[in-house]
């Protein structure tokens, strides 16, 4: 076995980057076993490791990616831990407010891990498909303002993992992976809005935040646990630079609680619809337009939360934010026009 699966296994401290491209360099040339992988995974699934051995891991990540060919001015990724209580898809709703509203974005995502339905899975639902490269993403962000990013934004050893571990899925080490998540996908953004809920290890992530220098990271919490803006919560987004404080009823009504936001047993997509046209009530549109004022705010291009906030509740009540969703859909499901089924 390898030097970087015995330093996990042992709680070795600093694992070097050395050791991480020795293993990933096996692994490409086919020289790692299903059991070797699997427990390395374990390992990681098991006890996070210290932050000089996430520094060499994200470092073997970065220096095997392809480079972009350029680099997106003022585009925002909002993209979250997972691990806090089950809400509708609130920062994929806030990037079509926030792009509706002028803001350039670009949303990573994934499946369900924690939550009912993932931001890809309702991606899917809503015939919306993810970009496959660098050039297919400038595309669309010219096109409509926002894109979802798929898989090549990801380190490709991953995906090589994920082959070599089959049967057994990647699922099952998917608290890791929404962990150190929001500093896998490799995208030439000016700004990052991540979502920290209370099962993630902030002052962690606050320390890996301080090892990037391509791209702002904005890492926002509240009292509630979740891992989004809530207007009805108690939020502190952690810069870098310092700390923005949003406290209940700043910018927002303050009134509501989680039922307002959680998952509906009904249908994903007419729930998301239903947001995105502002008919879902004035919680989940205050908590939307929040976090797409904060994208709005990280991108530079605007100064003031209350003309960030008011942009959003624009964008959604002169129905821009579900118009972009409506031009995004492939023509297939344009064939029955999101308005029908949002009032439906």
């Amino acid at each position: 076995m390898g030097g970087v699966l015995e330093g996990l296994m042992a709680g070795q401290a600093d694992v070097p980057l050395e050791d991480w491209r020795s293993f990933w360099d096996r692994l490409e040339a086919g020289g790692v076993d299903r059991g070797e992988a699997v427990a390395l995974l374990s390992s990681l699934a098991t006890r996070l490791p210290d932050h000089g051995t996430l520094c060499g891991l994200l470092a073997s990540f970065d220096e095997r990616r392809p480079a972009a060919p350029r680099h997106w001015a003022n585009a925002v990724n909002i993209v979250g831990t997972g691990g806090g209580p089950r809400t509708f898809n609130i920062s994929t709703a806030s990037a079509f407010v926030a792009a509706a509203a002028g803001v350039p974005v670009v949303k990573t995502g994934s499946r369900a891990y924690t939550s009912k339905v993932g931001s890809i899975d309702l991606l899917e639902r809503l015939g919306i498909g993810l970009t496959k490269s660098h050039a297919d993403t400038e595309e669309s962000l010219d096109r409509f303002g926002l894109a979802f990013a798929g898989q090549f934004v990801y380190p490709t050893v991953l995906t090589r993992l994920a082959r070599t571990i089959l049967p057994t899925s990647m699922r099952w080490f998917g608290r890791f992976l929404n962990t150190v998540g929001p500093f896998l996908a490799g995208l030439p953004v000016a700004a990052q809005v991540t979502g920290v809920s209370a099962a993630a290890p902030l002052a962690r992530l606050r320390q890996l935040t301080g090892e990037v220098e391509n791209r702002a990271i904005w890492l926002c919490t509240n009292d509630v646990g979740a891992d989004e803006l809530l207007g009805f919560a108690n939020n502190v987004i952690h810069t870098g630079g310092g700390e923005i404080w949003l406290p209940r009823g700043k910018h927002t009504s303050g009134t509501g609680t989680l039922a307002a936001v959680a998952s509906g047993e009904g249908d994903p997509v007419a729930g998301f619809l239903d947001v995105l046209a502002g008919t879902a009530g004035e919680v989940a549109t205050e908590t939307v337009c929040l976090n797409a004022a904060a994208m709005a705010v990280a991108s530079g291009l605007v100064d003031s939360w209350e003309q960030a906030i008011a942009d959003a509740l624009r964008a959604v009540r002169d129905g821009a934010a579900l118009d972009l969703v409506e031009r995004m859909r492939s023509p297939r499901r344009r064939a029955a026009p999101v308005r029908a089924v949002a009032n439906g």
